[in-house]
Order: C-alpha cells, then structure tokens, then sequence
C-alpha cells in the first residue's frame, strides 16, 4: 500500500513561522474555550495562580519554588487534554457507551494523579523545609 496517497487535512497548519503565529493564536482560543465552557478548568486556574503566589513567598529554593508552581501548571495541562478527550468523545456521539465513559475516566484518572504529584511534591517541600 506505500503507493497509496495518503489524505491531509485542510485544517493541517502552515510550514514556518506562518504556523508559529497560527499555533499561537489557536492556543489562545484553547484557553478561551477553557475558561468559558470547562468549570473545573476555572477552579483549577485559581488553584494555580493563588498556589503560584503563595510558592512565590515561601522561604524556600528557587527551586523548590520552580517545582511547586510546576506542579500545579501540571494539572491545568492534563485537565486540557483530558478536556479535549472529553469534547472528542462528545463530538462523536453523545449516546452512553462503556468505550467513551472509559476514555473520559481515564482522563478523570490521569488529573487525579497529577493532583497527588502536586501534593506530594507540595508536602516533601514543606515537611523537608519546617520540620527537618
């Protein structure tokens, strides 16, 4: 089959710096359409900021401060990708099926586990900084 041609989106994206600018631009609407339709992406942004803030005037590493305020970033980059997993599921059909409920769990799943590594990582900083 290497002689078959093989079929390109009109949506693909341009070469260079024209898809620099375009792929800017569309993650700027991601988080428009983030902000607007997903809740839990709301809360999680506040989470973020006021966690930042708060890493920002702990007295610890600058490193340490990188890694907790990486953390937190962490969940709002798998909740966008579990949101896109959610918003491909219902664009395909919205009628109940066990594979679409288990690729939104999964999903559910990957963000639950990334909230554990930001309070693991928020814990040890804590625990190793006041009480060692």
């Amino acid at each position: 089959m290497p002689d078959q041609e093989q079929s390109i989106s009109e949506f693909k994206s341009k070469s260079g710096l024209s898809r620099i600018f375009a792929a800017f631009f569309y993650s700027i609407d991601g988080f428009k359409s983030a902000w607007i339709n997903e809740h839990a992406f709301r809360q999680e942004l506040l989470l973020v900021i006021t966690g930042s803030l708060i890493a920002l005037f702990l007295p610890v590493s600058a490193f340490e401060k990188l890694m907790m305020i990486a953390v937190l970033v962490l969940i709002l980059v798998v909740e966008l990708i579990n949101s896109a997993i959610e918003a491909v599921v219902d664009r395909v059909s919205l009628e109940r099926h066990q594979l679409s409920k288990n690729a939104k769990d999964f999903g559910s799943a990957a963000v639950l586990l990334t909230f554990l590594i930001a309070v693991a990582t928020w814990s040890v900083v804590l625990f190793n900084r006041f009480y060692y």
